[in-house]
C-alpha cells in the first residue's frame, strides 16, 4: 500500500488518481502511524520550501527512510529531501540526500533575462542507471518550478535537463528518490516512471 503524505500543500488529486491508472492500492493521510506502515511513502508537494517543512511531518518521514522502504519525492517534495533552500532565506530540508536548492536567477551568465518560473516540457538526460530509469528512453516531462537542485558533481543526479541552468531532473540514492518535474502530468514517460517507482516498491517488499 502506498502513502501520499498529506500535509496541506500537494498535488494529492492528481497523484492519486495516477496511481489509480496503473492499479495501485494507496491511501492519503497525514497520520503519523499510518504513514509508518505504508509499504512506500510519495511525498508530493506544491509551494515554498519553508512552509512545507513547517507542516511536514519532518521526523516520521526520516523514520520511514531509515527502513529502507520506497519514498519518493515529487516536484517541492523532491526539493524537500536535501539538506537546505535557500527560498525565504536558508531553510533546513529533511538532509537525506547531499545538495542545497536555489532559485533560478532569471538572467543568463550574459545578462539576458528569462521567465521564471521555469514551466513547460523539457527533455531529460539520463545520467546513470536506477531501476527507476529501468527500460526507459529519453522523453519530455514537464515541469513547474522557480527553484532547482543542481546535482552535477554528486551521485545522486540519476538525470538532468537544461532550463539556462542545469536543473536535477531524477535524483536518487538506494530507497529515496526523487523527480523535479510532475509525473502525473507528463505523459508516457511520466506514468512509466511512476509504474517503475511501484516494481521497486513490490521488489522491496518481496525481500523483507
Amino acid at each position: 500500500m502506498i502513502g501520499i503524505v498529506d500535509y496541506g500543500m500537494g498535488n494529492l488529486f492528481s497523484v492519486s488518481k495516477a496511481l489509480e491508472r496503473l492499479g495501485a492500492e494507496y491511501f492519503i493521510s497525514a497520520d503519523k502511524h499510518k504513514l509508518c506502515h505504508a509499504d512506500a511513502l510519495i511525498l508530493p508537494g506544491v509551494g515554498a520550501f519553508r512552509d512545507a517543512m513547517e507542516r511536514l511531518p519532518g521526523e516520521t518521514i526520516k523514520e520511514f527512510a531509515a527502513t529502507g522502504k520506497p519514498l519518493l519525492g515529487i516536484c517541492l517534495g523532491m526539493q524537500l529531501l536535501f539538506e537546505q533552500s535557500e527560498e525565504n532565506g536558508l531553510t533546513e530540508g529533511l538532509g537525506l540526500l547531499p545538495g542545497s536548492v536555489h532559485r533560478f536567477p532569471g538572467r543568463t551568465l550574459a545578462g539576458i533575462p528569462y521567465k521564471v518560473p521555469h514551466m513547460g516540457w523539457n527533455r531529460l538526460e539520463f545520467v546513470q542507471s536506477s531501476p527507476l530509469l529501468n527500460n526507459l528512453q529519453e522523453d519530455y516531462v514537464y515541469f513547474v518550478h522557480s527553484y532547482f537542485v543542481n546535482a552535477e558533481n554528486s551521485d545522486v543526479l540519476l538525470a538532468k535537463t537544461v532550463y539556462h541552468e542545469q536543473v536535477s531532473a531524477v535524483v536518487g540514492r538506494d530507497n529515496v528518490l526523487g523527480m523535479q518535474f510532475h509525473p502525473e502530468k507528463s505523459s508516457k514517460l511520466g506514468m512509466a516512471l511512476l509504474a517503475n517507482f511501484l516494481k521497486i516498491v513490490e521488489e522491496r517488499k518481496a525481500v523483507r
